[in-house]
């Protein structure tokens, strides 16, 4: 065991108030030293999610107060250990999902949220697959339990989260329909989905026309009126999962409503004696029970690391910035004309 005395100076990106993307401000501050269970990483990838982008317009559900360092998930190589911590974890890598924080060059972290990587993955590819992989892995094989010869929805299938949907739903013989822009069609279908236009107002009469009998599962993270078509999608025994408000990004007002809304929707749906289900994936329930939780994430993250080191999954990588670009890096992804993930890369 090894304790750090060492401190480290830290470079971080934080988000000061509602602001436009040039409105981020960098600072500079000395780390503590990590306590007892705790370790100093240094950032070799973090990324740009949605989350951040609504936390950027003060809408993401729980969000801290202004101002605040964004982050919602780092990959780094541990630099130093607090008291009780295995020194050998000095210049391994790791992921670990941080909520807020990752923006920045160095950052502390209890241990027990860490995560391997496999040696041989790239730093910015297992980045594309921390939250965006849970996320998708949860939703896919624990919320909604497709088997193998089922048919999913996949809305916004060029997205961090929608590409991995798609790669992981066919890695497990299930036959996915995407809607994307049609420029991104050529690299939907390259992942193995059907492409539709979402921008098409016949949209869902084209989904219905390829899967006439009904889908076994949607994933909504739009929102707002379409979450009706999306129900009406399903076929008994087919589910419904929300998992953002997407369509509501740019309203103001009070950043909980949108959600509590699509939750009071679906739990309605849910409730009907129809056969089928609706859901909204919260990727933070169940975290009262820490030890559970971290558990759970662990292995599901471990399991798609490792698709990820036998070439299963193919990491979307839509751009990289350095820390210094990272208000770049969010107009880019706000721009919604990228397939997969902005990476942030130290």
């Amino acid at each position: 065991m090894s304790t750090s005395t060492v401190t480290t100076s830290a470079t971080e990106v934080v988000l000061p108030a509602k602001v436009e993307v040039d409105g981020l401000q960098v600072r500079v501050r000395e780390l503590p030293a990590p306590a007892a269970g705790q370790v100093v990483l240094r950032m070799d990838a973090t990324g740009v999610s949605f989350a951040e982008q609504q936390m950027r317009r003060g809408k993401y559900y729980d969000q801290p107060a202004f101002p605040f360092v964004p982050g919602y998930d780092v990959v780094g190589t541990v630099t130093a250990v607090g008291p009780r911590v295995d020194a050998k974890l000095v210049g391994r890598r790791f992921a670990a999902v941080t909520k807020i924080g990752g923006w920045a060059s160095s950052l502390v972290l209890d241990a027990a949220d860490l995560v391997p990587v496999p040696d041989g993955v790239d730093p910015a590819e297992a980045e594309t697959l921390v939250v965006n992989g849970i996320t998708a892995w949860q939703m896919l094989h624990r919320t909604a339990g497709v088997a193998r010869g089922g048919t999913i929805v996949v809305l916004g299938a060029n997205g961090g989260v929608g590409s991995t949907l798609v790669q992981l739903a066919r890695h497990a013989g299930i036959t996915v329909i995407g809607t994307a822009a049609a420029r991104h069609h050529d690299s939907v279908r390259e992942l193995g989905a059907i492409p539709v236009d979402y921008r098409d107002p016949d949209l869902y009469r084209q989904i219905r026309e390829i899967a006439p009998q009904g889908v076994d599962a949607v994933f909504d993270h739009v929102g707002g009126a379409g979450l009706h078509e999306s129900w009406g999608l399903l076929r008994r025994g087919g589910t419904l999962v929300s998992y953002g408000t997407a369509a509501t990004k740019d309203e103001d007002g009070n950043s909980r409503l949108p959600v509590l809304k699509s939750f009071g929707r679906l739990l309605m749906w849910h409730l009907l004696p129809n056969g089928k289900s609706a859901k909204f994936y919260n990727f933070w329930a169940g975290k009262r029970s820490l030890a559970i939780f971290r558990a759970r994430l662990a292995e599901d993250l471990t399991q798609v690391l490792r698709l990820l080191d036998e070439g299963v999954l193919t990491a979307q990588i839509a751009a990289k910035f350095p820390l210094a670009e990272a208000g770049a890096a969010l107009a880019l992804a706000e721009s919604r004309t990228v397939l997969g993930k902005v990476v942030i890369v130290g």
